[in-house]
């Protein structure tokens, strides 16, 4: 059953069209991993289906109309973003930041699960997040994502400014997610080998509009058509 259905989607900044026409679906359990260099809209997706942005076409999340919802609305139906650049709450402590992301919800159960995911999280709970490094500052991000128990998350670029061997563990932290804990995934990045590795399905999004699409067997041409735009 797929969780999101995206048809036709074209989004706005003032008059200037930034998507032109996306089209895809994520099933249950699916991670769809999204390639494209800088401006190549993205963000903009990640915001549309947030509904932040001026967008026509239709989006349905569950079989459901998703259109006409405000932010708010389709969060509460059981989407959840780690936003790129972290986006914390810099002067409260690390689980003030993760609770911050319970929306009224029983947030001791979830805490337990975001520690066992990111065990560096509970040993620095009660530190300051803006002295957490850059890495572990991505695990609260993704740890308050969700905090909600969410269905859906979006992920905007979650390797940005993190050293190799970082993004590696929050690859493998999110690897163990995707083994663990009923979510489906939406992920836009630049980080071709994380996206991959992460990657049930993957579009290279070019000015746009996706240049190509694929699964698992054919991440291989997608990976050499992105190093060859």
């Amino acid at each position: 059953m797929a969780i999101l259905e995206v048809e036709d989607l074209r989004a706005y900044y003032g008059k200037a069209q930034i998507l032109q026409g996306i089209n895809f679906g994520i099933e249950e359990g699916e991670t769809f991993t999204i390639l494209g260099p800088n401006g190549a809209g993205k963000t903009t997706l990640i915001k549309s289906i947030l509904g932040l942005v001026k967008t026509e076409g239709n989006i349905k999340f569950k079989g459901e109309e998703f259109t006409e919802l405000k932010t708010h609305e389709r969060i509460a139906k059981g989407v959840a973003v780690c936003p790129e650049g972290r986006k914390l709450f810099p002067n409260l402590t690390v689980e003030d930041n993760l609770k911050m992301g319970a929306i009224g919800k029983d947030s001791d159960d979830m805490l337990e699960v975001v520690y066992n995911l990111f065990p560096r999280l509970k040993e620095r709970r009660n530190h300051i997040a803006k002295r957490a490094s850059g890495g572990e500052q991505q695990m609260v991000a993704i740890g308050r994502a969700l905090m909600s128990k969410p269905s859906l998350l979006l992920f905007d670029e979650p390797s940005m400014g993190l050293a190799p061997i970082v993004v590696e563990n929050i690859k493998e932290s999110l690897l163990k997610m995707k083994d663990e804990m009923d979510v489906s995934i939406l992920m836009v990045e630049q980080n071709v080998k994380m996206a991959l590795d992460l990657a049930d399905k993957v579009a290279v999004l070019v000015k746009g509009r996706f240049v190509k699409e694929g699964d698992r067997s054919s991440l291989g041409e997608v990976e050499k058509l992105y190093f060859e735009i």
